[in-house]
This record gives C-alpha cells, sequence and structure tokens, in this order.
C-alpha cells in the first residue's frame, strides 16, 4: 500500500493531479505539504464538467482530497 505522504514528498516541485470531494480535479506543481496533507500548488487548473480554467497558486486543505495521480 502506498501512503499518501510519500507520494507527496517524491512530487514535491512536480505536477500532480487530485481529485476533490465534489468531484473537480485539480492539476499543479506541488511546491509544499504538511502532515495533514495540505498542499500549495503553483500554476494550477481546474476541471469541473469539462470545463478547464486556470486559477494560479492555490493553498488547498487535505481533507478535500480523494486522489492523488503524479504526472
Amino acid at each position: 500500500m502506498v501512503m499518501p505522504l510519500n507520494v507527496l514528498e517524491k512530487s514535491i516541485n512536480k505536477r500532480i493531479q487530485l481529485l476533490l470531494k465534489d468531484n473537480r480535479q485539480l492539476e499543479g506543481k506541488l511546491v509544499g505539504y504538511d502532515d495533514y496533507m495540505n498542499m500549495v500548488l503553483e500554476d494550477t487548473e481546474e476541471t469541473k464538467d469539462e470545463q478547464v480554467r486556470r486559477i494560479g497558486t492555490v493553498v488547498l486543505r487535505g481533507n478535500n482530497v480523494v486522489a492523488i495521480v503524479p504526472r
């Protein structure tokens, strides 16, 4: 079983894709995280209902994350 914090550690300064509880997908460069899986993403794009929008830098609370996919 892969531990989420190990995935985040290996993905620092790389692009990751996140699936959120409200079915949005975020993709951006992971620049930081903490033990609660709160994350900071740069150059982030949000995808919802086939619509993509650029939202730049995001501070994301970890309890909203369902899945993490390294790119």
